[in-house]
């Protein structure tokens, strides 16, 4: 496989524990490198759902400098409207639950925000029409 297009996107975060935590739960992301960069002297972790050749890269940083917050986001399809209020449940109870779930019809689904433990803001969706929407495009 070779890496072209889009392959990662890299976020700077304050604790690489706990946001490695985080988006295990709720983007379902597995780790699949980690380093300390021996130039910039900063823990860094690779987290993928296994599905295509692309990243979130989690960097360690001693402050974050700036945040994914709504409606900047990323977004993780999940698998069915109850796995969905099942996260929100969990994230209401821990407090990072910023908004949702709420239904908007397609293309966008059903769909809600939560907040990382440095701000950033997860977006969890089932229904939206992603795949679907660049297949028709690919197809021209």
């Amino acid at each position: 496989m070779t890496d072209l297009g889009l392959t990662h996107i890299a976020l700077e975060v304050s604790d690489l524990n706990k946001s490695i935590a985080f988006y295990q739960k709720y983007a379902r992301l597995s780790v699949i490198h980690q380093r300390t960069d021996a130039t910039a002297q900063i823990q860094v972790a690779w987290l993928s759902d296994l599905t295509r050749p692309f990243a979130i890269v989690l960097l360690g940083m001693p402050q974050v400098q700036g945040k994914l917050v709504p409606h900047s986001h990323l977004g993780v399809a999940i698998e069915s409207r109850e796995a969905v209020d099942h996260l929100c449940q969990q994230a209401s109870d821990e407090g990072c639950l910023l908004c949702g779930p709420q239904d908007s019809g397609p293309p966008v689904g059903y769909w809600a925000y939560l907040q990382d433990p440095d701000g950033h803001t997860l977006e969890l969706s089932f229904g939206q029409v992603v795949q679907l929407t660049v297949e028709q495009a690919a197809l021209g």
